[in-house]
């Protein structure tokens, strides 16, 4: 048993963001990629919006629809492309244009795709045209537009040869509402022609329903009006009658159900109408026990119409001419309706009655049904010819869009390599003499942070507006290089998007992540120097408070001397406690001692000084550097896009120096002239200058003294020769003290 064995593609790798990625460079690279193992894609899946890509492209590659680009869609996407061009290395190129050359007219479905082209550049008036662009493919409504049938099924009122069959359709269309065929005119589907013809059936069959019972509609058409007009007296009637029942059983209800005279007083002073809500409130009639209800006479102003149309259009036609209404006369009138009423529950609902029973039956007993079956019938058998011209567009999209969009899924080179924007990059953002390349568009900040905030990224996220236009987003900026102290939420730049359309960007929130390792080596001398400030403020604050309240008080006492004419008396002089000078003294005399020990450790160190000064700034910047580079190392564009819908497969790194390149910070171009007199410049204290000279040249003089230049210099100072210090004056006589000791 023998088995061919499938050549497997030779890959080519690069590395970048610490992670090796594909190197796509040929066709045989797209042809091959259902080869390439999935743990070796830096993306997995991505959404269709949100990107900067050409959305139309988006959504073919997706086939199923479902808003997301996965893996299989692009591996399909590639060997279709490439099975349909003779030199699959065309797909690498990008360009907006496809020679006819380039098609591969050796499989049946290219062969149909060439003659769909040309059919295409005919119809745009270009029979000539060596190759078809982005925009000619694109133009398919065009290419439709000049043919009555286009193979989708769907016919427009135009495709019908005679104008019966035309009016049929539009007033389907009119009831049932329309479908868009591939020309962009309203149409309509087999679907809906069933729909409408077993609508139509339908109602039909309802009516014959009445038309063969006579006691559905004993008025014929006029039933519907004697209906209605029962109907608006009805609640009232049955309360007249209600009332008389209740007089009936207790006469001395009479004067309550019928309204006494102070519920008159209500609204008597007020100008009365017919449509008054309070006169409508009163019974029907005046009510007495065993009354019939008249019909003319004695009827509430506010019902006399309602009551004469009940008259004219029910009463009369149904029981005769009649002055009034007995509880029974009643019961019957609304009787006489009980199969009418029973055959309104029946009626279907359907849009189609609109066309009123004569048309429907019409449309029902012609020819139209057959005529437009057959004509979407038609229509359907040019469905691979379109479909064909429908490939057009997508062959050529792809041809232009495929290769960068698998630099952007398959590999993220075009992120790395700078020479382009990535698909997923939105613009750049000004803002604090820094210009950001990483952008995204997000949707909402509070939900993308969540995921985000583990990149490791210093991250902004910012509203943009354009108030010309109204529009709105969100976008997230990226920081990786400069400093974060003037990065705070309010602050306001510029964002240009791709298409070079400026937006006013506001930071709205922060993601506090080291920026740089320089950021972390001053960052304890800037906490500090706040803290200092802070308390000096503090301090500041509180003597300023202490001294408004120390002269508030004098002035209290000014005006009290001013209303007694006794001057108050003097506080009380302090008294000086000794015991507070010897703890101060004993304070004073330990910090004295402790700085002299510091400065006596430091001189120590004599020729080693200037590593103990290197020391001393690594033991207070060592802490914050080692931990701005382990989080700078952690640095990751994974969670960035994971937050945007995106399944990142690699640990996408942004190391410091690639960090750098995507945010630049201001600087001088080469070969600017700069002007360093500033006229507005802050006034220089010498003080500060003076003072560490005075301790550089006491730190100097003590090392040379230490060392015995001075002395071999001056004669002066300590001689390492002898490890000892000179006299000033050896011929000086010695003077001998006797001590006596009396016993």
């Amino acid at each position: 048993m023998s088995s061919t064995a499938i050549p497997l593609h030779r890959w080519q790798f690069f590395r970048a963001g610490g992670f090796d990625q594909v190197k796509l460079e040929t066709g045989a690279d797209l042809m091959h990629l259902d080869q390439l193992d999935q743990k070796l894609w830096v993306a997995l899946a991505c959404p269709t919006t949100g990107l900067e890509f050409d959305t139309k492209t988006l959504a073919l590659v997706d086939t199923d629809k479902d808003g997301r680009i996965r893996a299989p869609d692009i591996i399909a996407a590639a060997r279709w492309l490439t099975s349909l061009l003779k030199d699959p290395n065309d797909a690498v190129k990008g360009s907006a244009t496809l020679p006819l050359s380039a098609i591969n007219v050796s499989v049946p479905e290219g062969g149909q795709l060439l003659a769909s082209v040309k059919q295409i550049l005919v119809h745009l008036g270009k029979p000539d045209a060596q190759g078809i662009t982005v925009e000619d493919a694109a133009d398919t409504a065009r290419v439709f537009a000049q043919t009555k049938l286009n193979g989708d099924g769907i016919v427009p009122a135009e495709a019908a040869s005679d104008p019966a069959t035309k009016q049929a359709i539009e007033e389907m269309i009119a009831c049932l509402g329309a479908e868009m065929d591939r020309s962009g005119k309203p149409g309509l589907s087999q679907p809906m022609l069933d729909r409408f013809f077993a609508e139509a059936k339908a109602y039909s069959d309802w009516w014959s329903a009445a038309e063969t019972n006579a006691g559905i509609l004993p008025l014929g058409e006029r039933t519907s009006a004697a209906a209605a007009a029962i109907d608006a007296v009805k609640a009232k009637v049955e309360d007249y009658f209600t009332r008389c029942r209740l007089v009936a059983f207790d006469p001395r209800a009479v004067g309550a159900l019928n309204r006494e005279e102070k519920e008159y007083l209500v609204f008597t002073a007020r100008d009365l109408t017919l449509a008054s809500v309070e006169i409508a409130a009163f019974p029907l009639a005046r009510v007495e026990a065993q009354k019939p209800l008249p019909l003319k006479e004695g009827i509430n102003p506010a019902w006399a119409a309602a009551m004469e149309t009940l008259r004219t259009a029910a009463t009369e036609p149904l029981l005769g001419s009649k002055t009034s209404l007995t509880e029974f006369d009643w019961a019957g009138l609304a009787g006489k309706l009980v199969a009418y009423r029973n055959w309104l529950l029946l009626k279907p609902a359907s849009p189609v009655e609109t066309l009123g029973l004569k048309r429907l039956r019409a449309l029902l007993s012609g020819p139209a049904q057959q005529q437009i079956t057959a004509l979407i019938a038609e229509d359907w058998k040019l469905e691979p010819e379109f479909a064909s011209i429908v490939a057009v567009d997508k062959l050529v999209r792809y041809h232009r869009d495929l290769y960068k969009l698998c630099n952007n899924f398959v590999a993220f080179r075009d992120f790395y390599s700078r020479l382009d924007k990535a698909i997923f990059q939105a613009g750049t953002l000004y803002l604090d003499q820094r210009s950001c390349d990483l952008c995204l568009i997000v949707d909402d900040s509070g939900k993308h942070a969540l995921m985000a905030s583990l990149a490791g990224t210093y991250l902004a996220y910012c509203d943009c507006t354009r108030k010309g236009t109204g529009e709105k987003m969100q976008i997230l900026a990226a920081f990786t290089g400069g400093d974060s102290d003037n990065l705070m939420v309010g602050r306001n730049g510029v964002f240009y998007d791709r298409k070079g359309r400026d937006w006013d960007a506001t930071i709205t929130k922060i993601v506090d992540n080291p920026i740089s390792i320089r950021q972390a080596f001053w960052s304890p001398y800037k906490k500090v120097a706040r803290l200092i400030q802070e308390q000096v403020a503090k301090r500041a604050a509180a003597a300023d408070a202490a001294s408004v309240s120390r002269m508030e008080r004098a002035a209290a006492k000014a005006g009290e001397t001013s209303v007694s004419g006794t001057p108050p008396a003097d506080p009380p002089k302090p008294k000086i406690d000794p015991g507070l000078i010897a703890a101060l003294s004993v304070g004073a005399a330990g910090v004295g001692g402790m700085i002299g020990g510091i400065l006596s450790s430091f001189l120590g160190l004599k020729a080693w000084m200037p590593l103990g000064v290197v020391a001393i700034i690594l033991v207070i910047s060592g802490p914050s550097m080692i931990l701005a580079w382990l989080k700078l190392r952690r640095r990751n564009l994974g969670p960035i896009l994971d937050a945007n819908g995106w399944a990142v497969n690699a640990k996408a790194r942004i190391n410091v120096p690639f960090g750098a390149s995507l945010t630049r910070v201001a600087a001088l171009p080469k070969g600017a002239k700069r002007d360093l007199a500033d006229p507005f410049a802050d006034k220089k204290n010498p003080w500060p200058a003076i003072i560490v000279t005075v301790v550089v040249l006491g730190v100097a003089l003590w090392i040379l003294n230490d060392w015995g230049l001075m002395h071999k210099w001056t004669g002066v100072g300590k001689d390492r020769s002898t490890n000892s210090v000179p006299a000033l004056n050896t011929n000086a006589p010695v003077t001998t003290t006797t001590v006596s000791t009396n016993k």
